[in-house]
């Protein structure tokens, strides 16, 4: 990815959907499809699977679905940290590029706190703290997101081993 300064980063022009972050890990041209309004994931069982997951774990936690300017929504956020809810870790360095962002976000409202990704049906989670390197990290990733999403053609299809359980499997290789 493009080397940065720090002087020239400008959250507020690259700022995005958390979602985006998180495909930008798994598939840019999935990134490219969901940046024009082409969203699979409202037909997908495993999607759907998930955001139940989610919906019922953790029935102790009041604040869950935070939604924040539009554009991230956290699953769970609690007095010194916030939590998303995955399915699977088989994504793992998606999940953690999502959840840092949205630490880098809420530390750009002056908000601090600590991340946790947890995988309820693996019964493990992972902690994830926002250091400088991944704050660097996090600016790069959104450089990227933004440079894919302004491209006038789709990024060429790339087979990944997770592509058949993808929503959008049908419509890139059917």
């Amino acid at each position: 990815m493009n080397e940065l300064k720090e002087d020239s980063f400008d959250f507020q022009t690259l700022k995005t959907n958390g979602i985006k972050v998180n495909y930008l890990y798994v598939c840019e041209r999935k990134l490219w499809l969901f940046d024009r309004g082409i969203q699979m994931e409202s037909k997908s069982d495993r999607v759907l699977m998930g955001k139940l997951l989610g919906e019922y774990s953790y029935p102790r936690d009041e604040k869950k679905e935070i939604l924040i300017d539009n554009l991230i929504n956290i699953d769970i956020v609690g007095d010194s940290n916030i939590r998303e809810v995955k399915y699977s870790n088989r994504l793992a360095h998606a999940d953690r590029i999502q959840i840092l962002y949205y630490l880098y976000y809420l530390k750009q409202l002056g908000i601090e706190k600590r991340g946790i990704i947890n995988y309820p049906k693996m019964r493990k989670k992972e902690e994830v703290v926002l250091t400088t390197e991944a704050e660097l990290e996090v600016e790069q990733a959104l450089i990227k997101v933004h440079e894919i999403t302004k491209k006038d053609k789709p990024p060429a299809l790339q087979k990944k081993p997770y592509c058949p359980k993808c929503a959008y499997y049908e419509f890139c290789w059917g």
